[in-house]
Parts: C-alpha cells; structure tokens; sequence
C-alpha cells in the first residue's frame, strides 16, 4: 500500500470515529484527547478538562456512563432516556453488552487433513506412537495483540514483543496483528499500515469506517483478520487477553480451519473492578453484571482454545478453579533477555547519565500509573524516612490516569524537588531510570487481581542488579522466586511487605540502603532469579504448545 493510500485510509478511518464520538459521547472524547496530550500538557489539561465535565454523572449521558461504569445493566435496559444524546449513550453501551452476551457459534469442524501448514504445505495428523509432546521443529505462528509498539509502551507490549523477537530467533514463522482500528483510534493518526520494530513486522487492521453497531464492528475484525491469515497462512493462531482480541482470534482460526492459543496475560474484569477509586466502589464492581459477563467470556474463550498460556501458578490455579483442564494450561512466566543480565551501571553512574539531580538515595518504579499499582505508597514512605532524617528521594516513571493525583500527593507530603515523576520515556531510557535506582518499590494494592497476576518489572529490577521491595501479595511472592521452588518453596529473592503498612515500608527499605551485606544478599538472589527467566531459555515452552496443538488438530 502506498503512503498516500495509507493516509487516505486513515482519514477516512479517523473522520468515522471522530465524527461517531461526537455524535455517541462527546464528553468521553474530549477527555480521551486530554488524556493523550503529552504528559507534562496532560498533568494540568486532564485536571481542567475532569473538573469541565464536573462528576461525568449529570444529565441523561452522564448518568448512564455512570451505571455503566459501576457496572450496572439493569439499569442500562430499564432506561428510557428522553435526551438524544442519551438515547445515543444508552445505544451505544447497549450495543457493548450485546457483544459480550453473544454466544460465539460453532465454528467449522476442523480436519486435520485439511488444515494449512508451513508455507501452504498439508498437515498430516500425528501418527501412532509419535509424542506431541517432543522437541517441536519450528512453525508459523501469527500473533494477534490488542495493542503493540512503537505506539504503545507497556508491560504487555514489551512482553509481547521480546516473545516474538525470542520466536524469530528460534526459527519461528513469526506474523502479527493488532486489533482492528489500533492504533488511530488512539490517536496515532497517520499511521503506517505497518510498523517493524528490530525485525518484528506488526501489520495494522484498519476498516474503512466504524459502525455504530458493536457486532459489526466485531465481524468487520474478523474479517480483516481472517484475511491476514490468508496472506500469513500460518499453522497456528496465538492470541492474547482481553476477550475482544481472543474473540477475534478465535472466529478467524476457525474460519481457517487452524488451532488456537489463547495467552491469558491478565483477569479483565478484575482489573476493570480494581480501577475503581474506592472500596466501596470496588466491592460494587465486583458484584457486578458487567463484571460477571466478562468473566464469563474470558472463562468460555481458556475453555474453548486448543491451548491456554499464562504467566504464573497463581494465575494457572485459577483457570484450573474455573474448569480449564491443568494439562492444557502452560505457565510462561515473564522473562528479560540475557543481555539485561550483563553489568549495568550503578544507580549514581546511571542518575548522572540522566541528568537527574537527586539525595543520595533514590527509590521508586518504572510503572503504569493507575490505582491497583499503589504508587502513593512510594511517596508517603519517603515522606516519612525523609522526617527520621534518612536524604532519599522518590522516582516513579510512567504515566497513566493517576498521574495527576500523584503529582497533588507529592505537593501535599511536601516533598518537592525530592519527588520526581518524568511521566512516559521511551523503552530504552525506562531501563536506564530502573538502574538509576537505588531501591525498586513494588507497592501494588491487595486487589484480587494484583494477587494473581505477576509484573514484568521486578524480573527486570533483578536482572539489572536492584534489591527488590515488594508488597507481600502470592503473585509477587512467586514472581521473587526461583522457578522450581514450587508452592509456597524457596526464599523470595525481595523483601515483603504488607501492602497498606507506610511504617513497614519505610523499615524496610531504610534497611536496604543501610545494611551492606543484606542488600548484597538480595542483588545475589535476584540476580540467580533473573538469570532462570530469560526469553532464550522460555521460548522452547511456546514450541511445545504449538507441537501439542498443532499435533492433535
């Protein structure tokens, strides 16, 4: 496609969402667009543009966001909005919920015969007395992501792409794509119909228009996705969470008469209840129709893909609790790449090749800055070693909608210039603010998903050589572990601390920075911890589970 091609696809993409927005929800656009102003615009636009808005509760619109927001469709199907721009509100979340409720059908029975195989060529089913479980030779594999670099930096892209860069170097048939409107409909218009970033090619799914119409917006993804497996013509189709790619995912794969890998990477709906701001808030979500929905779709898709991947025991033992069979569950923890385990600069050497200007101590995190991460835990704790005279400053990196709480906390503790928050850094001066760190903080919330699901961070924080504090949560506890330590085995290669005690933490983390061998101790452990979970010696699980699969279909 040409350049010009591309642009004009994008316009015409850009003017349907647009102009759809304004006519569904304008308040949710303009507050999106604040959101993805540049952080240092987006820590005061947000703010002004939230207060503009007042509560998002006033008015037909607002008082359906609201209710959908807390969950509530009883609400949604009972109202009778006399408003257009309500009526188009209750529409378009209607149409949302339809999605979700809808039963996938049956997709085309799959022979093994038929199915398409490397480079076009036929698949024969496995013979007798052949393992499916033996050394797989490589195979074509496409991805399909919710979202991916360079346009979005997360732990979730990061992980997707040194995955597929780890697949390539295997001898994998590596092909991607992202869901369907990504990534204009975040902004990024003008975007190319595809991206390569270090050798891995990430194709676009652009429609030419976004209906109004959930379902349709659905079925226009599959059909541009089942049209990239045509041209990919892979062996198998390996998706991730949430339910909207794996869907997707799913409809195409049966289409083509391929297996599927679902990679359940997170618990949707527990995150979306943990976003909520308070107790209460949470408890309500939870309780919730719409949270229910979810997981009942996330339940059907691990029940109904040929394989299911995950990134930790905890998160194995719930899929297990949900009915998904343990032998076809394979746990890939999140893995750096050996090279992090080479010498990395110290915190000072690595402070001064960011030009930061800091106490002699520096703590914090490289994070997504949202509610569930419990980030306010890093400042109050330097607030209260900076009171019993310990000089440390606190740096939290990343940005996110909780940012501009933050930003107030810091001015209300009075920490001042010993609290800095760049907001987002490219990927690979993330990594030089994680070394620039004396101490990394992992002080997530005691939330059901925080319980369950690991972080990339803290295997990065000990690759680099970086004591470890972390609330002490099972996912967390597993993550600071050796791989065979087994369940509730082996030392954690952190410290633990309960996640709520300000007291606690800052005991802890003054014990880092005071005591010698007990921090060397901890880089020692960390280190050996690290050193188990690199994507070279990871990846072979990835072509186990695509033997397995690709065997039986």
């Amino acid at each position: 496609m040409t350049r010009v091609r591309e642009l004009a696809r994008d316009a015409r993409f850009a003017a349907s969402f647009v102009g759809g927005a304004l006519r569904t929800d304008p308040a949710w656009l303009v507050l999106q667009a604040a959101r993805r102003t540049p952080t240092r615009v987006s820590a005061v636009v947000v703010p002004w543009v939230e207060r503009a808005l007042g509560d998002g509760t006033s008015g037909e619109a607002g008082r359906l966001r609201a209710a959908w927001q807390d969950g509530d469709v009883a609400t949604l199907r009972a109202a009778a909005p006399t408003t257009r721009a309500g009526r188009r509100v209750r529409a378009s979340l209607l149409g949302q919920v339809a999605v979700l409720e809808a039963v996938p059908g049956p997709g085309p029975s799959r022979d093994a015969d038929d199915l398409p195989g490397r480079a076009g060529e036929k698949r024969s089913p496995t013979g007798p007395g052949e393992d499916p479980a033996r050394p797989a030779d490589p195979v074509a594999v496409h991805h399909h992501l919710t979202n991916s670099l360079p346009h979005t930096q997360s732990g979730y892209t990061l992980r997707t792409h040194a995955v597929l860069a780890a697949q390539r170097a295997a001898g994998h048939e590596v092909t991607a794509t992202t869901r369907a409107g990504y990534p204009l409909m975040i902004g990024a218009l003008g975007a190319r119909g595809a991206d390569i970033v270090d050798g891995v090619t990430y194709r676009r799914l652009v429609p030419r228009s976004l209906p109004a119409d959930h379902r349709r917006r659905a079925a226009d993804g599959v059909d541009l996705l089942a049209r990239a497996l045509d041209d990919a013509r892979p062996a198998v189709v390996h998706a991730t969470t949430p339910w909207t790619t794996g869907d997707a995912a799913r409809a195409a794969a049966a289409r083509a008469g391929l297996p599927w890998v679902y990679e359940v990477r997170g618990l949707p709906e527990e995150t979306w209840a943990a976003s909520h701001p308070t107790p209460e808030g949470r408890e309500r979500a939870a309780a919730s129709e719409r949270f229910a929905l979810v997981r009942a779709r996330e339940t059907d898709l691990a029940l109904t893909a040929d394989h299911v991947v995950t990134l930790s025991g905890t998160m194995r033992d719930e899929l297990v609790g949900r009915g998904v069979p343990d032998e076809r569950i394979t746990v890939v923890p999140n893995a750096v790449d050996a090279a992090l385990l080479r010498p990395a600069p110290s915190a000072v050497e690595a402070r001064a090749a960011l030009g930061l200007r800091t106490a002699p101590f520096v703590v914090g995190t490289v994070s997504s800055v949202v509610g569930y991460e419990g980030l306010d835990t890093v400042l109050r704790t330097v607030a209260l070693l900076r009171s019993r005279g310990v000089d440390v400053s606190a740096l939290v990196v990343g940005d996110g909608v909780d940012r501009p709480r933050l930003l107030r906390l810091a001015d209300e503790l009075g920490l001042g210039q010993h609290a800095h928050l760049p907001g987002r850094v490219p990927r690979d001066v993330a990594r030089t603010y994680l070394a620039a760190l004396d101490v990394v903080l992992v002080p997530r919330r005691p939330d059901r998903v925080t319980r369950l699901v690991t972080p990339l961070k803290p295997v990065e924080a000990m690759a680099l050589g970086r004591p470890v504090v972390a609330s002490d949560l099972p996912a967390l506890a597993e993550v600071l572990s050796p791989l065979d330590a087994g369940p509730g085995g082996g030392a954690p290669a952190g410290v633990l601390v309960e996640p709520d005690d300000t007291a606690a933490w800052a005991d802890a983390v003054a014990r880092v920075l005071d005591d010698d061998a007990h921090r060397a101790a901890l880089v020692d452990a960390g280190r050996h911890v690290a050193a188990e979970r690199t994507w070279e010696r990871l990846v072979g699980r990835y072509a186990d589970v695509y033997a397995r699969v690709t065997a039986h279909s």
